[in-house]
């Protein structure tokens, strides 16, 4: 009697991986999938002509349009800049060179390996060097 049961139970499951029966259901055709026509945007018929005189938009350079928009040109010094550029003796600084420092056109000085091991270097007391504050 076991042997019946177990031979109807795994009739019925292997029957559930059958494409007929009493569980078949319809599904969708995944190659019956069809492209839309794309979004057309209509004409804005409210639309004028641009004033003579005006500049075009090709002549605006978008670039410097929106540097200038997110960051505001260069900042005008603030008291304590221009009283330590005095003390430096570099009064006549170019006001923007903040925003020129990353430039790929600046020149720079290569300091040597030296200096790379000493930015890099991590902090707290190494086996050779101890650090003591005065107290």
């Amino acid at each position: 009697m076991r042997k019946l049961i177990l031979a109807a139970g795994l009739v019925s499951t292997l029957s559930a991986c059958g494409s007929s029966g009493l569980f078949n259901r319809d599904r969708p055709d995944e190659f019956a999938v069809s492209r839309q026509a794309p979004l057309v945007i209509p004409p804005d018929f409210a639309m004028v002509p641009p004033a003579p005189g005006t500049p075009s938009a090709t002549t605006v350079d978008s670039k410097a349009a929106a540097l200038d928009a997110m960051f505001g040109g260069p900042a005008p010094r603030s008291a304590t800049e221009s009283d330590a550029l005095t003390r430096a003796g570099r009064v006549n600084a170019a006001p923007g060179i903040r925003s020129s420092a990353g430039d790929p056109g600046t020149e720079v000085v290569d300091k040597g390996a030296a200096t790379r091991d000493i930015i890099a270097a991590p902090e707290g007391d190494g086996q050779d060097a101890r650090a003591s504050v005065p107290q």
